[in-house]
């Protein structure tokens, strides 16, 4: 079958291009509604920071290959089952449903692949699951306790899902940090107790009552910021990593606090559960779980701009541009 697909073809370089796809007798054609562009991942690559030898990944199936261009990429779509295949259900057909799928018009994928959209959810909020999952995997990484100081380091999507799920913990303090201020209006409104600025974070998390914090999770995608965390970590505490930096360098100063305040940092990456949580979950736990807060979250306010498939080039030079009005941006299918 023919659709349309979006390529990564070169460092800044994006082109929608024809393609086809076969169906299987036990998939169903998805026409694709709406996807979102996942800005921390995708704009490594579209920038050419990204590990060309590393594979896409391995634990979605639409992504084959490595990341070398071009490259598909894309991991949020929703549109609505169109046909299906002689071993599928015909229950499937007319369904909206989310896949992990790159940015094509229509793709197939088996029902095992694909989450039907409730009906209280709108398509595009649907989109944002992979980012709720995130978040979801971030918070169960670093299992904060009650009464803790939590700093969560940038304030994009994934940052903002992750305030709005440790908003509802009976913390000591959550502290958002982000250098642009409407995110960090973004941030209280999702349930930050504090909003500040990188350079005034030291006010708020010093003093008789507060020696650092407790947990921290740099989100932020700057390396830089990787090491503001350890410097605001109070003794015992935890960094979570759940920045990719790509081919970036982190350059940490672990010649002061780090080692006598017994600091510990640690990644946390969805693709896989950390061991630690294995025996109590699954993937499957976990994206019901995201699915949950997906819909208790008031996400509307985050999509900033709806862009349509054809003008997708442009969509990636605005969010590369980093335009302080741009936050959650998704491609748009009319056809």
């Amino acid at each position: 079958m023919d659709r349309r697909s979006l390529f990564f073809t070169a460092p800044r370089e994006t082109a929608v291009r024809e393609t086809t796809f076969s169906v299987e007798p036990d998939e169903v054609v998805v026409r694709t509604r709406a996807s979102a562009i996942n800005a921390g991942t995708e704009l490594l690559i579209y920038r050419g920071e990204a590990p060309s030898e590393l594979p896409a990944d391995v634990t979605i199936e639409s992504l084959d290959g490595d990341l070398s261009y071009p490259v598909r990429y894309g991991y949020a779509a929703v549109g609505d089952v169109v046909a299906a295949g002689d071993a599928v259900d015909d229950e499937w057909e007319g369904r909206t449903v989310f896949s992990f799928n790159p940015h094509d018009t229509a793709f197939a994928a088996t029902p095992d692949q694909l989450v039907p959209v409730p009906d209280a959810v709108d398509p595009a909020t649907m989109t944002m699951l992979p980012s709720a999952e995130t978040a979801t995997s971030l918070v169960l990484d670093g299992q904060p306790t009650v009464g803790e100081r939590v700093v969560v380091f940038g304030a994009g999507i994934i940052g903002l899902f992750t305030l709005g799920i440790l908003s509802a913990f009976p913390l000591g303090q959550l502290v958002a940090v982000e250098p642009v201020p409407e995110r960090r209006e973004h941030a209280r409104r999702m349930g930050a107790d504090v909003a500040v600025a990188p350079e005034d974070l030291d006010d708020v998390i010093s003093g008789e009552q507060a020696q650092g914090a407790d947990l921290l999770y740099e989100l932020s995608g700057q390396p830089a910021a990787l090491d503001d965390a350890v410097t605001a970590a109070g003794y015992d505490s935890r960094v979570v990593v759940g920045s990719w930096y790509g081919t970036k360098r982190a350059s940490l100063d672990l010649g002061a606090g780090f080692h006598r305040d017994r600091i510990s940092i640690e990644s946390s990456q969805v693709s896989t559960l950390a061991p630690k949580s294995r025996g109590r979950w699954d993937k499957q736990r976990r994206l019901s779980t995201a699915l949950e807060q997906l819909q208790r979250l008031d996400t509307d306010p985050l999509v900033t701009h709806h862009i349509p498939f054809d003008d997708a080039p442009s969509a990636y030079e605005r969010l590369d541009d980093g335009r302080s009005d741009c936050l959650q941006v998704l491609l748009t299918y009319d056809d």
